[in-house]
């Protein structure tokens, strides 16, 4: 098979197409023959070191089809499925024409295209967390869960914050949501956000207690430290700052007396390391939107997507290393 591999960390350059033999499945796993791969910035903030097992595909999240399941596996041949942390303390990733996986990580995809199973992983089970860890918020999500909440994204132009509206308004949230220019602002209104707020031009705090004087339930934060000021101000009584991102700086100082009074609190968010039940609900809870129809990509639904081909993917990651606006995919066939 075909497949991207580096055994050195790095910069792009150290990303080399290679033919490697296909996997097997070991017991409780299955192999997917990849369709597209979904690119994260954990992808090349990996990719910078070392692989432990001397050798790393990358790539975490992917969607295909099922092309064979190893002992105790009781799947469909031909199912098609999308994949999450694949590369997760795993050599193979999903940059490549096949990748295996344990099978509680190829989650069945339906009629729903390969362009939103690749897309779905690390950014929509991140935003659920987010959506979810606040102590007076549902661990679930579903339609209604969140009808009587109000939720602000930090920075709804990105994929996180993407996938973090689209879930909350799934689950009939009122959402909030902060961009840096009209563009992102169009584009955080396609995927659904109530209001939208550039706060290059705007004041955020003023804005936001205008559409919620009471505060919102749950801060979605990408840049914590410069967010700081503004969520300690708009956030309501019991509500939490979930901070997912340190774009913008790595360390933010919090004032006490203004988070203790209303209970407040900070919860900080790394998919990998989540916790399992919360995980384990988010795959859940994701693939239910899917099969509704309550989450898309495309610019459309406030996404762009970026295709590239495998022999491209340093390209790829390059792309999402600079920041780009959207999804930035990699397709594995010709």
């Amino acid at each position: 098979m075909r497949a991207i591999v580096y055994e050195t960390g790095g910069d792009a350059s150290v990303l080399r197409l290679v033919d490697r033999p296909v996997p097997e499945p070991g017991p409780g796993e299955v192999l997917v023959r990849v369709a597209v791969s979904g690119v994260n910035p954990t992808d090349w903030k990996s990719r910078r070191q070392d692989p432990p097992a001397g050798w790393q595909i990358p790539g975490q999240d992917g969607a295909g089809v099922i092309e064979a399941v190893g002992a105790g596996v009781d799947r469909e041949i031909g199912e098609r499925v999308w994949v999450w942390e694949a590369a997760w303390q795993r050599p193979w990733g999903t940059a490549a024409e096949y990748t295996v996986v344990p099978v509680r990580q190829a989650v069945p995809l339906g009629d729903a295209s390969f362009d939103l199973g690749a897309s779905l992983g690390i950014p929509f089970l991140t935003a659920h967390r987010c959506l979810t860890a606040g102590e007076y918020v549902p661990d679930r999500l579903h339609p209604g869960a969140l009808a009587d909440h109000t939720v602000l994204v930090q920075g709804g132009a990105g994929a996180v914050g993407n996938a973090a509206i689209q879930l909350a308004r799934w689950a009939d949230a009122t959402v909030i949501t902060t961009v840096s220019s009209p563009e992102k602002a169009n584009l955080a209104a396609s995927a659904g956000a109530s209001f939208v707020i550039d706060y290059r031009e705007q004041d955020v705090v003023e804005e936001v207690r205008r559409f919620a004087p009471d505060g919102v339930h749950t801060i979605v934060e990408v840049s914590a430290a410069r967010n700081v000021a503004a969520d300690v101000q708009v956030l309501r009584r019991g509500g939490a700052v979930c901070v997912y991102a340190d774009d913008g700086g790595g360390e933010v100082t919090l004032p006490i007396r203004p988070l203790m009074a209303p209970n407040a609190r900070w919860q900080f968010v790394l998919v990998y390391t989540a916790p399992t039940a919360a995980k384990a609900q988010a795959v859940r809870d994701v693939a239910a939107a899917v099969a509704q129809g309550g989450v898309r990509v495309g610019e459309e639904a406030g996404l762009p997507l970026h295709h590239h081909s495998l022999a491209a993917t340093a390209a790829a990651h390059r792309a999402v290393e600079n920041s780009v606006v959207g999804k930035v995919l990699v397709t594995t066939t010709e």
